[in-house]
């Protein structure tokens, strides 16, 4: 059978292929892995050893592989679970003649088992990429689970906080989201790798700061985007606007007054970042490890309510038990955003030590010069990482690098292994760059001398890590 090219962005009723597959390994990027006739079908909403009948989406004669979504399960994992959003559930939505929105792609599969996979991928890229199968303590990477639970107890504990996420479900976790807006301006979210837009009436996976505002109730005609932002320490939510072309400022007006007015709201450009108040702050104000952040506009800050939290707790260990980070330590936070590991590191060095801050966004970066004031020994520059490291060339004890989700690269690592520190804590969201930049580091004479993986986005196939990475002469 030769399936005639298709995509997700057609109407149902157009020239539906569908096979029955034998389903194989979890592969990166949330799919597994089916064969047909000798092709590979990367294929979503399935779980390893299934057997199933899909839904060709992507495909072609030339095509090294092809694409499809799970419509029928003919002999189903011990681990699946009945999806708890209809709008995600591929079953579900393609009996109703429409693909899946996204962001939910592992909502089938039980939270345990959905870690398993996860350490899995993280194992294979390390292994395929660096050539790493075992660590200090872990003898062979693919015989243990990597990826650890994150079971709460961060600042929504707070009085007046949202506490209700439920690390037992994965429910409830986000405390940012993105939307899409449908033709007819009601709130709604792309399919997976598709312009289609579907209207959507629940957000599961957000807090309830971010449900309570009941965005899909309202008219958002001549928006195209909307990002919400409602911190989990209770603080004042943020919604952002993004127009449509010649959406007029008395429609923006009109949108924002549909808002509770204890919610800021204001306009934004994805492109330049720019935001424009229409109402309260163009900021929200979080809270971590002890310190507050003012984070402006879309601004980078982590989504999981307990993240920024674990995620800095993971580093000062690492670096603390190496002795990479004492009073008087020289330390430098790269791609460092609005100072999440900044304030603590600047904690830890004290007054007598020194922290080199430095993040590409101008926006971003005059958000931490804000947070950072009162701590004289922070140094905050603004610019490309390599750029300021050749610039401001120092003996570093350490380097805490948190870059985008397409890692570093080779040149940053060159750069970073240059200026010669005794440690870098490289923090990820993405396990394939992280493996290929492991590599990198691997090839310039470093080791990877510690790793933790945390479950930060359950029921998506993403997942964090935290690694402590030093030179060969001194592993930890």
């Amino acid at each position: 059978m030769t399936p005639q090219p298709t995509s997700a962005t057609a109407p149902a009723q157009e020239a539906a292929v569908e096979l029955v597959l034998d389903i194989g390994p979890v592969a990166h990027g949330g799919h597994c892995v089916g064969r047909h006739e000798g092709r590979v079908i990367f294929v979503r909403h399935a779980i390893p050893g299934e057997k199933v009948r899909v839904r060709v989406t992507e495909a072609g004669e030339s095509a090294k592989f092809w694409r499809a979504d799970v419509v029928e399960v003919l002999a189903a994992s011990p681990d699946r679970v009945e999806h708890f959003w209809h709008a995600a559930d591929s079953l579900r939505s393609w009996q109703h003649g429409h693909p899946p929105v996204g962001g939910a792609e592992f909502g089938h599969i039980s939270l345990s088992h959905q870690r398993g996979l996860k350490s899995a991928v993280l194992a294979e890229q390390l292994k395929r990429l660096a050539g790493v199968e075992a660590l200090p303590g872990i003898q062979g990477l693919d015989t243990v689970n990597l990826v650890e639970a994150v079971e709460g107890g961060g600042p929504a504990s707070a009085s007046g906080a949202d506490a209700t996420y439920d690390a037992g479900t994965g429910l409830g976790w986000r405390t940012r989201a993105s939307f899409s807006v449908t033709a007819g301006g009601k709130l709604g979210m792309h399919a997976h790798r598709s312009d289609q837009v579907i209207a959507v009436r629940e957000m599961p996976l957000a807090s309830e700061g971010i449900n309570r505002l009941r965005l899909w109730d309202l008219d958002f005609q001549g928006i195209e985007r909307v990002e919400v932002a409602a911190p989990s320490n209770g603080s004042r939510p943020l919604v952002l606007l993004a127009p449509a072309p010649g959406t007029s400022p008395k429609r923006l007006n009109a949108v924002a007054a549909q808002l509770p007015d204890d919610v800021s709201v204001a306009s934004f450009d994805p492109l330049t970042e720019e935001v424009s108040q229409l109402r309260g702050r163009t900021w929200v104000q979080e809270s971590a490890a002890g310190h507050e952040y003012r984070v402006t506009g879309a601004g980078f800050w982590q989504i999981h309510r307990d993240a920024p939290g674990t995620l800095v707790g993971a580093v000062t260990e690492f670096l603390h038990a190496g002795g990479f980070l004492q009073p008087g330590s020289v330390v430098a936070d790269l791609y460092a955003g609005a100072g999440l590991f900044t304030a603590p590191l600047a904690d830890a060095v004290g007054q007598t030590g020194a922290v080199l801050s430095v993040e590409g966004s101008p926006g971003t970066s005059r958000d931490a010069r804000k947070n950072l004031h009162g701590a004289p020994q922070v140094e905050i520059v603004q610019g490309r990482v390599e750029r300021i490291l050749r610039q401001k060339p120092r003996n570093f004890d350490a380097l805490v690098l948190d870059p985008p989700r397409a890692g570093a690269g080779k040149a940053v690592v060159s750069q970073l292994v240059a200026a010669g520190p005794r440690a870098v804590a490289y923090v990820s969201c993405d396990p394939a760059s992280f493996a290929r930049d492991v590599g990198y580091f691997q090839q310039a004479g470093w080791s990877l001398a510690g790793l933790r993986a945390f479950d930060l986005y359950p029921h998506t196939h993403h997942l964090e890590t935290v690694a402590l990475l030093t030179p060969a002469r001194g592993r930890y």
